[in-house]
């Protein structure tokens, strides 16, 4: 005896659609999950500079500790620095890396590419200097520096350390500089005047002293 069809079971979908349909909502539910501070951690750009080890000798032999250099950036003129210590190096970068993103700073860049002008900074026993750069020069700078300007996003600028060789020295060095790198908006709002008055009177000077040379 034929068995009728149950028009209620006929309208559900097959396995193929169930499966479909649950990857969307899978999908769906991963989207929603992602949390605003995820995607804020996501832009930005992290670099470790330096890892030191300390030994300590105890009764039962040698306990190691870990001291980290980190910077971070999002690659739009935003950049900033931290150090973290931890007896394993993971929870050291940790610790280093939410240091920085909590410190970060802005840079005013020209272009989206380099500083507006020179600058010179001093940390203890360092003096670095940042002179900006014509498009197509690169960063020419140390180890330590040159992950400052690739997290902050500058593309062409000439760096120099003087001194001392100490990563923690060239960095806060570094950022010496960089907080009074100013751009001619933040100048004119200062002054009370308009970009073009500075801006005007910068390249007449240049041409002035180009015709007396």
């Amino acid at each position: 005896m034929a068995r009728n069809p149950n028009p209620e079971r006929g309208d559900r979908p097959n396995r193929g659609e169930r499966g479909e349909r649950g990857e969307r909502g899978q999908r769906r539910s991963n989207q929603q999950s992602e949390s605003p501070r995820d995607r804020e951690e996501s832009e930005f750009v992290d670099k470790l500079v330096h890892i030191n080890r300390v030994a300590k000798v105890v009764k039962g032999g040698r306990r190691f500790a870990f001291a980290a250099l980190v910077v971070v950036g999002d690659a739009k003129g935003r950049v900033g620095y931290g150090s973290g210590k931890a007896r394993e190096v993971p929870e050291a970068i940790r610790k280093a890396t939410d240091q920085a993103k909590r410190n970060m700073i802005r840079v005013a860049l020209r272009e989206g590419r380099t500083l507006h002008h020179d600058a010179n900074g001093h940390f203890g026993a360092g003096r670095v200097v940042l002179r900006a750069a014509p498009a197509g020069t690169g960063i020419i700078a140390g180890g330590p520096m040159r992950a400052v300007f690739e997290t902050m996003g500058v593309q062409d600028v000439v760096a120099k350390c003087i001194g001392t060789s100490n990563p923690h020295n060239m960095i806060k060095a570094t950022f010496d500089a960089l907080v009074n790198v100013a751009s001619p908006r933040q100048v004119a709002a200062k002054r009370g005047k308009k970009v073009g008055e500075i801006v005007g009177r910068r390249d007449g000077a240049a041409a002035a002293a180009t015709a007396k040379e």
